[in-house]
């Protein structure tokens, strides 16, 4: 990553800025974070050392922690984009993959929680690829 890295919600609404690195990029198939994403995992960005600050639209944050887990949500009120959050218990930034305005400079490291992946999930190296909206 570069050492300034900058984001924004999908309305651009919320805006940030990040400065340091990032140590691990995690794509996580563990059920919460398939229902949170709607999709078939998420895809955080891990740094122990990086700051966030907020540009713009701190306001129209929310935070939903599940209870019992040590599952985190922050988002954009008025999009619902998922936001950058820190996990107080270890003091780690993390961030959506997919706010980022350019290239994260870090590459996956790993699939987690793996056996808990979707069904539809394997193999989708083999489907069609459509540059644009299908026909």
């Amino acid at each position: 990553m570069h050492d300034l890295t900058t984001g924004q919600c999908l309305c651009g609404t919320v805006r940030f800025r990040i400065s340091g690195t990032f140590e691990g990029f995690f794509l996580c198939h563990c059920s919460r974070c398939r229902k949170d994403s709607g999709s078939a995992h998420s895809a955080n960005i891990f740094s122990s050392t990086a700051t966030i600050t907020w540009v713009s639209g701190e306001e129209t944050i929310r935070e939903f922690r599940l209870s019992g887990s040590r599952h985190v949500k922050c988002f954009c009120t008025d999009c619902g984009s998922a936001l950058p959050f820190s996990q107080a218990s270890d003091g780690v930034l993390v961030v959506p993959a997919g706010s980022l305005n350019g290239p994260t400079g870090i590459r996956p490291t790993a699939h987690i929680c793996f056996s808990s992946r979707a069904d539809w999930y394997d193999d989708l190296a083999s489907v069609d690829r459509i540059n644009g909206l299908p026909g």
